[in-house]
């Protein structure tokens, strides 16, 4: 039986809570996997998971310092001390490393869910700091970090440094509804998006895009999620005069009614690693139109499950909505097409299978000195 410990944050509910969900219920259905789970915040992962009959211990980190959520932790791995222990976030990834001296037979995962946000500059010093110490603990203690998408594994290897044998590629997997979507038509097209209202996601650009349609018939844009720029994006709807056409829902609970009764899925971000929206929406049936950023041409190939535009134009992603949104055969093949590759390539199984092997090889690597030593020759060269 290979203990496992997953350790994760929590305290939101976006891509990497619900990517870890998905997964961490895939594991505990698997065999000879002995799965424990630490989240440090009260919230719905912690709900979703114990509702699904895993066994999670909440070390709640707002009611202590990080010293002292350390040792909460550590006598929870004392009573069950895991071969495996897999983190989530920076974070996570530094408790990881300090309380793995307390096991030294330990093997050390990440997943790295998303780029780095010091990519684009925009972190102060104390930010720079953490993450700089965070991709070293990665690089020097870690005996393996996945990455999402090729993109962010590319990212560590050629801008980080990291041994090429040292970062593995799995695809975020969710878990496919039934049935498609079964919306109801009115005589109107509803464009949509979902996310954490934050600038990476660019939601002016969907204004804009909005803009650009508000005179081409019924097409109405909907957007889910809360964040620091739902001011931002409120004064701009008002500035535009789409108050009619354009509805911020706030946060949603129910996301499957959401994804139904959309016509197109619309993504705006500067950068994404594999997004789960993106996924969810294509598991409905939805096609979708993105800007070829990150891990979306990983998941979308342009012309089939949807569009992929090169550059920031609003018209131009008005004319690929506008175009789906009059060819309705069109619109048809690219929902099926979009629906077909979720089930083939990004299910929650297929990615828990992925994880499930990684865990076993290392715990096999962890038995055999020579093996280790192999890996570490590997790295110093890649390094030197």
């Amino acid at each position: 039986m290979l203990r496992v410990c997953h350790l994760i944050s929590g305290d939101l509910w976006a891509g990497a809570e619900v990517v870890a969900c998905h997964l961490l219920k895939q594991l505990r259905a698997r065999r000879n996997i002995d799965l424990t789970v630490i989240v440090l915040n009260e919230g719905r992962l912690a709900r979703e998971l114990q509702s699904a009959g895993l066994s999670v211990q909440v070390v709640d980190e707002s009611r202590h310092s990080f010293l002292q959520t350390a040792n909460a932790i550590r006598k929870i791995l004392d009573q069950h001390p895991p071969e495996i222990l897999h983190a989530h976030r920076y974070k996570e990834n530094i408790l990881a490393f300090l309380l793995s001296r307390f096991y030294p037979g330990v093997c050390l995962i990440a997943t790295q869910h998303g780029l780095p946000e010091t990519h684009d500059h925009s972190l102060s010093w104390s930010g720079r700091v953490k993450s700089k110490v965070n991709f070293f603990v990665l690089s020097r203690f870690f005996q393996k970090v996945v990455a999402v998408s090729e993109d962010i594994r590319t990212f560590f290897v050629n801008d980080l440094g990291f041994c090429t044998a040292h970062v593995a590629v799995i695809h975020n997997g969710i878990e496919i509804p039934r049935a498609v979507r079964s919306k109801a038509k009115g005589g109107f097209f509803v464009i949509g998006s979902s996310g954490r209202l934050f600038p990476v996601k660019d939601y002016p650009l969907m204004i804009r895009i909005a803009q650009e349609l508000a005179n081409k018939g019924e097409i109405y844009f909907v957007l889910a999620g809360n964040g620091p720029e739902r001011g931002v994006l409120e004064k701009a709807l008002d500035e535009s005069g789409l108050a009619e056409r354009f509805v911020l829902k706030g946060h949603l609970e129910d996301m499957d009614s959401f994804y139904q009764g959309l016509d197109l899925y619309l993504n705006t971000s500067v950068h994404e690693g594999i997004p789960m929206t993106i996924l969810e929406a294509m598991a409905w049936g939805l096609p979708v139109v993105a800007p070829s950023v990150g891990g979306i041409p990983e998941v979308i190939k342009d012309g089939e499950e949807g569009f992929l535009l090169s550059d920031r134009d609003p018209g131009r992603f008005a004319e690929k909505c506008r175009q789906l949104q009059r060819d309705a055969s069109l619109h048809e093949r690219m929902g099926r097409a979009a629906r077909n590759k979720v089930q083939s390539a990004f299910s929650a199984e297929a990615m828990a299978q992925q994880y499930e092997q990684i865990y076993r090889d290392l715990a096999a690597d962890a038995s055999n000195p020579r093996s280790a030593l192999r890996e570490t020759e590997a790295s110093v060269e890649q390094r030197g």
